[in-house]
């Protein structure tokens, strides 16, 4: 037999609610569970949101309670519940759906009567019983939606980019690894997907390496753009309802919990409406996941095969390919991270979308802009360990079948340009094409070059670096 939900009955400007009694949340909440249900994805699933959120409100309650805005008590146990939260305590209770109407409204009013209610039992007073701590007079004062949720979502940000660059550095020194591992093995570089010059496979995954880690120096430059902040301008950027040194005070307190180097917007007005920064940020994500997606394809096709494709590499095996085909080993570790990079792509036009519709003071589609930010760092940290762990530690070097291209190829016929001329050189190649016979041996046939002086410009020293030519 099903018991009955026991609940406890809160009043807003819409009227009465029945809220559940254990619940650490309240009635606004509870309407926003009831209205938006979009992606099924609470607050709760990006932690570093509700740190941030409970940092916001501690920096606030701290800055009133120096300017005698808020009893001494009252901001003690404020303080008290945001430092459980921030510990991990309660996350659960932030339950409201990332997408959201009202700018941010529910995410906000999820954590004022989180921290309410928590407040209140340490006060010794039951959850809901907000005549002694109110979420808005008390845990929300001095603040609006539109000044308290953008700037917690600049910390999520900043705090969700510290694990991704982890898992890119890491990803970095596999392939660097990779590289040196590799550094003697030549194989044939292409362009076009036609046969270009000679190269090394470490050259081709130190390369990889360079190319990934370049943005993480870029993520830090953007994190610097998401430590100017709106906080204190509550409304629309104009400070009503605050004390004149409420935004000072609040925002040194904030760089003081976060221990990020958080200034003050030089206009709180244009701040409290611009998206520029989500925009450039989700930039430099969508580049990254192009970059990912691009070394992907070239892992699967540098590993296709096993007989009839390139196979320079083996990936390492993971799981049966084919429910048809026996023995079929697909790369499905780099096609889960090509995945993952489509779906960045696309994350950053919807950043795009929602930063372009602001209109006005506000830009009312920020939730959607928080949601794409936090889930796409999530999904490249992911994809990133993912490939590191799963794959790029595990790769081999097929070394036999890189020689055989390299031996059997018409580009090497480039290293020979400035000794027999282009003319020549393009003659011995349509030959070789034409025939199957190898480059060494149409031009040893016509005594282009003696054999000595073939070997030594054909040799990998002389082909994959510069070198002098003399007359």
């Amino acid at each position: 037999m099903q018991t009955a939900m026991t609940t406890r009955i809160e009043h807003d400007l819409l009227g009465d609610l029945a809220v559940p009694a254990e619940a650490w949340y309240g009635i606004q909440t509870q309407r926003a569970l009831d209205n938006f249900a979009i992606t099924g994805v609470p607050i709760s699933h990006f932690p570093a949101f509700i740190r941030a959120l409970a940092m916001v409100k501690k920096a606030a309650a701290l800055a009133n309670r120096d300017l005698g805005a808020l009893a001494e008590v009252k901001a003690d146990a404020i303080v008290a519940a945001c430092d459980d939260i921030i510990a991990g305590e309660l996350h659960d209770q932030f339950v409201v759906d990332l997408i959201q109407g009202g700018a941010g409204t529910s995410t906000n009013m999820n954590a004022n009567e989180v921290i309410a209610n928590l407040a209140l039992a340490k006060l010794g007073h039951a959850r809901g019983e907000y005549h002694h701590l109110h979420p808005n007079d008390d845990v929300n004062r001095s603040q609006s939606t539109n000044d308290a949720y953008p700037t917690a979502v600049c910390l999520a940000v900043q705090f969700s980019a510290e694990p991704l660059e982890r898992a890119i550095l890491r990803l970095k020194s596999s392939l660097e690894a990779k590289g040196r591992a590799f550094a003697d093995i030549v194989k044939m570089g292409r362009t076009q997907l036609q046969d270009a010059v000679p190269m090394t496979l470490g050259q081709e995954f130190e390369a990889f390496a360079v190319n990934l880690g370049e943005d993480v120096d870029r993520l830090h430059e953007v994190c610097q753009l998401l430590c100017e902040v709106n906080l204190g301008g509550t409304a629309i950027g104009t400070g009503i309802n605050t004390h004149p040194r409420y935004q000072a005070l609040a925002v040194n307190y904030l760089a003081e919990v976060s221990g990020k180097p958080i200034v003050s917007a030089s206009n709180l007005v244009e701040a409290s409406s611009d998206m520029g920064a989500f925009v450039l940020f989700s930039g430099i994500l969508k580049r990254f996941a192009v970059k990912l997606g691009k070394m992907c394809n070239d892992l699967r096709l540098l590993s296709s095969g096993p007989r009839t494709g390139l196979g320079e590499i083996r990936l390492p095996p993971r799981q049966p390919g084919s429910s048809i085909m026996p023995g079929k080993v697909n790369p499905v570790i780099p096609e889960a991270v090509n995945q993952t990079a489509y779906q960045v792509i696309a994350s950053d036009l919807a950043v795009t979308l929602a930063a372009e519709a602001g209109q006005l003071q506000l830009n009312a589609m920020e939730p959607m802009i928080v949601y794409n930010l936090l889930n796409a760092m999530k999904m490249l940290e992911a994809a990133c360990t993912m490939l590191d762990e799963r794959c790029i530690q595990g790769i081999e070097a097929n070394v036999d079948q890189c020689a055989r291209h390299v031996d059997n190829s018409i580009g090497i016929i480039t290293a020979l340009v400035p000794h027999i001329g282009y003319a020549n050189a393009t003659r011995i190649a349509s030959q070789a094409l034409h025939t199957g016979t190898t480059v060494r041996e149409l031009v040893l046939g016509e005594e282009l070059l003696d054999e000595t002086t073939l070997d030594r410009l054909l040799s990998p020293q002389a082909m994959l670096s510069p070198a002098a030519v003399t007359s």
